[in-house]
C-alpha cells in the first residue's frame, strides 16, 4: 500500500482502555487516527504506548465538530504532548494552530485542517493557499458537499500543485462526496479516512464497508467509476450488487451513489469525473430518456430509461427494468392471455405494462390518480381499471409503486381485502417480504418480490457495460448481506 492510498482508520472510545483495545485489534501497520477528544481523560503516552504502527493524535476542539470538553490551553498540551512523544502525525485545526507547534523539527509531522460541516465556506481557497503555506506535512480540508458540483469545486481547488512535496487529504462530506472517500487518488489525497466503527463524520463509511464494499484502497491503475443516478439513494442495494459484479467478473471499476441534486447537477459532475455509467432511478428516468443519443426499443417504447452509458459523442440508453421484470416470471408458466393488473403509473409501470402486453397478457393499469393512469395506458396501448383492483378481475397483480418500501414498512398500496385470488408481485425490494406480500400470502395468493427483478436487471446492466454477464450468485449474496446490514442500522 503506497502512500497516496492509505486508508487511515478512525478509532473513537469513550474511556482510553477502550481507546487502547480498539487501536490493537487492528493489524501491524494499519495507520490509525487517535481521537483523544472522544475520551473521557486523554492520557497521550497511553495512547502511544506500545502502537504496532503509524498514528494520527487528534483532539478536535468542539468548535470544530470535535468532543473536547476541557480548555484550549489544555487541547494545545494534548496535541504539543503528542509530538513531543514522538507521534507521527499531529492534527491541529488552522484556526487554532500556535507558533510554537509550527517548529521546523515538527512541522513534518503536522496535518493541519480545517473542517465546515455546512457546507464550502466562501473563503476556502483562500484558507487552503495559507495552510500550505504554514509548511506543515499535510494539509487535510474536509467540508460538506450538499450537491454533486460542490463535489467537482473541491477537487478543482484539491488540484491546486501542492509546495515542496506537501501532502494533502481532501474529504467531501457528505453522501454526495462519497467518491472522495473511496477514490482518493481522484483528489490527490495522501490517505483516505474510514472509522472503526462509529462514524466521526458525515458520510464516513466504516473501514470494513471501504474494502469490502468499494475496495479501497486500491494498489494503482485507473479504476472506472460507474454509480446510481437518482434522489434520495442512500438505501439502494445498487452498489453493493454492482461491486460484486465488477470483483466476480475481475472489471477495474467502482459503482457509487450519485444523489444528484438535479440532473444537470449530474451531467457536470459526470464530465468532470469521467463517469462511464450508470443505473438511473426516480426522479430522473425521463431526464435520461430526453439525454440519449441512442436508445434501446425498450426504452424508446417506455419513454424511459434506467441505464446509461458512456459513448464516443454522448450517452447510450436502454431499459433493463422490462427483461428484469420478467425473467422470474419464467418459471409461472406462459403470461399468454393471463389478466394482469399494474398498480402504478410512473417510470416503472410503463415498462412493466410493455413487458406484459409484449408477453401476450391481458394488461390493464390503476392508480390513485385516474387521469395519470389513463395517459399512460393510451401512449401504450393498454386499458386502464378503476382504483382499487377488484379481487378476481386479475390473475397477476403488480405493485409498481415504491408504497411499502422501507422505512415505511407498514404501508401496503392496497387493502388486504383486495387481494386474490392469483399472483401478487411486488417491485419493491427492502424489505424482500413486504407488508403487501405477507398480507397476499395470508389471503392464498402466490407471491414474488422485488429482489430477483432487481438482480436480473443489474445483471443486464454489468453486462452492457463491461462486456460480461456477472453471476446472478455474486449480485444476490451482496444485496442479501447489504439488506440484513440495514436492518441492524
Amino acid at each position: 500500500m503506497t502512500m497516496d492510498t492509505q486508508l487511515c482508520i478512525t478509532v473513537t472510545a469513550p474511556t482510553m482502555a477502550d481507546l487502547r483495545a480498539r487501536r490493537d485489534r487492528h493489524p501491524a501497520g494499519t495507520l490509525l487516527e487517535l481521537r483523544l477528544d472522544t475520551v473521557d481523560r486523554p492520557d497521550v503516552r497511553g495512547a502511544l504506548a506500545g502502537r504496532r504502527g503509524p498514528v494520527v493524535v487528534t483532539c478536535r476542539a468542539r468548535w470544530e465538530g470535535g468532543q473536547f470538553a476541557g480548555s484550549e490551553e489544555e487541547r494545545l498540551g494534548v496535541l504539543a504532548e503528542a509530538l513531543a512523544e514522538g507521534a507521527e502525525f499531529v492534527d491541529v485545526e488552522f484556526a487554532a494552530i500556535a507558533p510554537a507547534l509550527l517548529t521546523d523539527a515538527a512541522k513534518p509531522r503536522l496535518v493541519v485542517s480545517t473542517h465546515d460541516f455546512t457546507g464550502p465556506p466562501a473563503d476556502l481557497a483562500t484558507r487552503v493557499t495559507a495552510m500550505r503555506q504554514t509548511g506543515a506535512g499535510v494539509i487535510k480540508v474536509a467540508v460538506f458537499t450538499p450537491t454533486l458540483a460542490d463535489v467537482v469545486r473541491l477537487r478543482t481547488l484539491a488540484g491546486v500543485p501542492a509546495r515542496g512535496g506537501q501532502a494533502a487529504a481532501f474529504i467531501a462530506m457528505g453522501e454526495a462526496g462519497l467518491v472522495s472517500r473511496v477514490l482518493p487518488e481522484r483528489f490527490g489525497s495522501c490517505w483516505t479516512y474510514a472509522a472503526d466503527s462509529t462514524s466521526a463524520a458525515p458520510g464516513q463509511l466504516t473501514a470494513e464497508s471501504m474494502t469490502r464494499v468499494f475496495g479501497t484502497p486500491r494498489a494503482g491503475g485507473r479504476t472506472a467509476l460507474y454509480g446510481v443516478l437518482g434522489r434520495p439513494v442512500s438505501h439502494s442495494v445498487s452498489p453493493a450488487m454492482h461491486n460484486a459484479a465488477f470483483r466476480a467478473t475481475g472489471f477495474d471499476a467502482v459503482y457509487l451513489p450519485l444523489p444528484a441534486a438535479s440532473f444537470d447537477d449530474f451531467l457536470h459532475f459526470a464530465e468532470a469525473f469521467e463517469v462511464q455509467g450508470v443505473s438511473v432511478t426516480a426522479p430522473y428516468k425521463r431526464d435520461a430518456f430526453h439525454l440519449a443519443r441512442t436508445l434501446d426499443d425498450h426504452g424508446q417504447r417506455a419513454g424511459a430509461v434506467n441505464t446509461l452509458r458512456r459513448g464516443g459523442e454522448g450517452w447510450d440508453a436502454r431499459n433493463t427494468d422490462i427483461e428484469g421484470f420478467l425473467a422470474p416470471l419464467a418459471s409461472y408458466g406462459s403470461l399468454e392471455g393471463r389478466r394482469a393488473t399494474i398498480m402504478g403509473a410512473g417510470g416503472a409501470a410503463r415498462g412493466v405494462a410493455l413487458g406484459l402486453r409484449d408477453a401476450g397478457a391481458r394488461v390493464t393499469m390503476t392508480a390513485r390518480r385516474p387521469d395519470q393512469a389513463a395517459a399512460v395506458a393510451e401512449a401504450l396501448g393498454v386499458e386502464t381499471t378503476p382504483w382499487p383492483p377488484v379481487p378476481g378481475s386479475w390473475d397477476l397483480l403488480v405493485n409498481a409503486t415504491p408504497v411499502g418500501t422501507a422505512p415505511d414498512t407498514d404501508r401496503s398500496p392496497v387493502a388486504a381485502d383486495r387481494l386474490g385470488p392469483g399472483l401478487v408481485y411486488d417491485l419493491v425490494y427492502n424489505p424482500p417480504r413486504t407488508r403487501l406480500l405477507a398480507e397476499a400470502a395470508r389471503r392464498g395468493c402466490d407471491t414474488l418480490g422485488g429482489l430477483d427483478m432487481l438482480v436480473a436487471q443489474a445483471q443486464a446492466q454489468s453486462a452492457w457495460w463491461t462486456g460480461v454477464r456477472p453471476p446472478a450468485e455474486a449480485l444476490r449474496d451482496a444485496a442479501i448481506a447489504r439488506l440484513d446490514e440495514m436492518q441492524t442500522l
